[in-house]
């Protein structure tokens, strides 16, 4: 199984480092896609290696994708590569995990129409003005869209994310032996 990361320069750490480490201790691999060059570098200084160029994503080899917050979603969402990436896991009903401004992407991906989902504060009326529903609370799964608000709703946000990878890892299991 595989999750993909789509980030780019002045990421909000912790929402990078958590996830992908944790998305890895559950036993997928994680790829992290960024704009371009082969490291993004975060809000406080950590720097991460970069798998492949937006460009070069190919979403349906994924099960799983995260997008991260901080300031890099403002870059992500101008990327029309990013924005066909979210677009096709939405077509094919994968799972979308994003936290805090990583909404800033699903709005410009036009995905958040009509779907429940949380967000940094700050972007809160963006969300409401592409048609989704608010909710102020530390997690909240629509669907096969999960979404978190801030750094401290890492926990929630990964319970979430585990439950979900671990259902999809059961079904494949299961595909597996009846194959």
């Amino acid at each position: 199984m595989k999750a993909l990361m789509i980030s780019a320069n002045n990421f909000e750490d912790t929402e990078v480092l958590y996830p992908y480490y944790r998305i890895k201790e559950e036993g997928w691999k994680v790829d992290v896609a960024a704009p371009e060059g082969d490291r993004i570098t975060g809000k406080h200084g950590i720097s991460v290696s970069v798998d492949k160029s937006l460009y070069d994503v190919n979403p349906k080899e994924y099960d799983l994708l995260v997008i991260p917050g901080g300031k890099a979603p403002e870059e992500v969402r101008q990327n029309k590569d990013a924005l066909n990436i979210v677009k096709s896991f939405f077509e094919d009903d994968k799972y979308v995990a994003a936290i805090c401004h990583g909404a800033q992407v699903l709005i410009s991906a036009g995905e958040m129409n009509g779907r429940s989902a949380t967000c940094w504060p700050g972007i809160k009326d963006d969300v409401t003005a592409a048609g989704g529903k608010y909710r102020d609370t530390e997690v909240v799964v629509d669907g096969n869209l999960i979404t978190s608000r801030k750094p401290d709703d890492l926990p929630a946000f990964m319970r979430e994310v585990v439950s979900v990878m671990r259902e999809l890892s059961r079904l494949e299991e299961e595909r597996e032996k009846a194959a």
